[in-house]
């Protein structure tokens, strides 16, 4: 069973009735209470907690030299998801995964998180941080939970829908040749979740962009 979640109604309810079993909670990962709420509801659903994902994420679109232009309101907004949003939400849960003895961590982090890359500095910086997040936890959290990262490319998301020059690029920047798509970046998470003798690993899905780039 997958709960997912997500600030809108409408979104999020798509997303829940296009999976076989799956059901929705509404909730804005940079509040304290809609992160509790989130994981409390979980639990009350069906009993237990198996995998975290920690998908959540915003960005403001900045160059990286228009530093005037990253305000510290933009600065604190983004890690206030990106970064405490997934440190909090993996503290509630950690009782719950402790509990089945197997439980796991997935983390979205971003090839813009090992790279000078990213649609901002902030966003490229709060991706780092939740790289060396993982790794912390990984450490702290065994043996009983894992916690790894998947770190993705250039993926065509409703996010980058107009980013077609971008896309058009990857033609050459990356081995593969394209960018990336939802469903592979979703089957990583999956094979991470299930491996039980992986930790403390973020795994890049990027086409290999990051070998030349």
């Amino acid at each position: 069973m997958v709960v997912n979640s997500a600030r809108s109604v409408e979104a999020g309810e798509q997303v829940a009735a296009s999976l076989p079993s799956a059901s929705y909670v509404q909730a804005d990962v940079g509040d304290a209470g809609a992160r509790k709420r989130l994981i409390d509801t979980a639990v009350e659903r069906h009993g237990r907690l198996d995998v975290l994902v920690n998908n959540a994420g915003v960005t403001e679109v900045i160059p990286h030299h228009d530093l005037d232009a990253v305000t510290e309101d933009v600065f604190r907004r983004i890690f206030e998801v990106n970064v405490l949003g997934t440190f909090e939400l993996t503290k509630l849960a950690l009782p719950h995964l402790k509990a089945t003895g197997r439980g796991a961590v997935i983390n979205i982090s971003s090839v813009a998180g090992l790279r000078q890359v990213g649609s901002s500095i902030p966003y490229s910086v709060s991706k780092a941080a939740v790289n060396h997040l993982t790794k912390l936890l990984a450490n702290a959290c065994g043996p009983e939970v894992r916690v790894n990262a998947v770190a993705p490319g250039l993926i065509r998301t409703p996010w980058t829908k107009d980013w077609e020059t971008m896309h058009d690029a990857m033609g050459s920047l990356a081995p593969l040749g394209r960018s990336g798509t939802a469903d592979e970046v979703a089957e990583a998470v999956v094979d991470l979740a299930a491996n039980e003798y992986l930790t403390g690993h973020v795994l890049v899905v990027d086409g290999g962009f990051i070998l030349r780039n």
